[in-house]
């Protein structure tokens, strides 16, 4: 990627996580930042080779000396807080593009959407793990691949991003199960790609570690993953 691209990056994340702006600059040095707060919620993020863990300070106590490999697993940082009620929110690959995706045309012919009630009307036609994973219908602009050669269009695919930390566009993308297997989630996610781009934002791509179908879409837009993250929520 670019190193201008990187930076940015590194500022908008520095910014979420709470650290100094120049906090993830530059190259991995080997050190792990702990960011020590009194939070509801432990975490760990690997962006470009610099790892941060930020959590109350009795989890940051016990994941000393812990390896990257085991934070970036969730079930890791739930097993640490079993008295704190840890419970997993989850682990993702964090993957970012910073050109335009080549051609990438669907297996059938359909026509994109940008109203909400398209993105509601896929979600119903999604398993509810798939809707609440996408997100999709609360994002701020949306795509939707429709099928109107009926009287009725029917949403088959949708991406849309929401801006975080005034820069990046985090996109997310849902297709119907009928629907899968014909390119059409590639495609609609590289037009919200183009999109988000073309707005002078960074596209940003969070794909769950199990999720494979996820995987692909994202590399096939052009998403390179450069990151993980992963989050218990704490209750006691």
């Amino acid at each position: 990627m670019d190193p201008g691209t990187i930076a940015i990056i590194q500022l908008a994340w520095s910014r979420r996580l709470g650290l100094a702006d120049d906090a993830l600059a530059g190259t991995a040095d080997g050190s792990r930042i702990y960011n020590v707060r009194d939070q509801s919620r432990v975490s760990f993020v690997r962006l470009f080779g610099r790892e941060v863990f930020s959590g109350p300070g009795w989890a940051a106590d016990r994941v000393r000396g812990r390896s990257a490999d085991e934070l970036t697993r969730s079930t890791a940082l739930a097993s640490l807080s079993v008295e704190y009620g840890g419970r997993t929110v989850g682990s993702e690959r964090l993957c970012f593009a910073d050109s335009f995706p080549g051609p990438v045309e669907p297996a059938d012919e359909v026509a994109v959407a940008e109203e909400q009630e398209f993105a509601v009307k896929l979600e119903r036609r999604c398993p509810p793990d798939d809707v609440a994973e996408a997100g999709l219908a609360e994002k701020e602009q949306l795509f939707i691949a429709v099928d109107d050669s009926g009287e009725d269009p029917v949403a088959l695919a949708g991406a849309g991003y929401s801006i975080r930390d005034g820069i990046l566009a985090d996109i997310s993308t849902l297709t119907a199960p009928v629907a899968r297997r014909r390119g059409l989630g590639r495609y609609i996610t590289s037009v919200a790609v183009e999109e988000a781009m073309a707005a002078g934002l960074i596209p940003q791509f969070r794909t769950p570690l199990d999720n494979l179908g996820a995987a692909r879409t994202a590399a096939g837009a052009g998403f390179v993953a450069v990151g993980v993250r992963s989050e218990v929520q704490l209750s006691a």
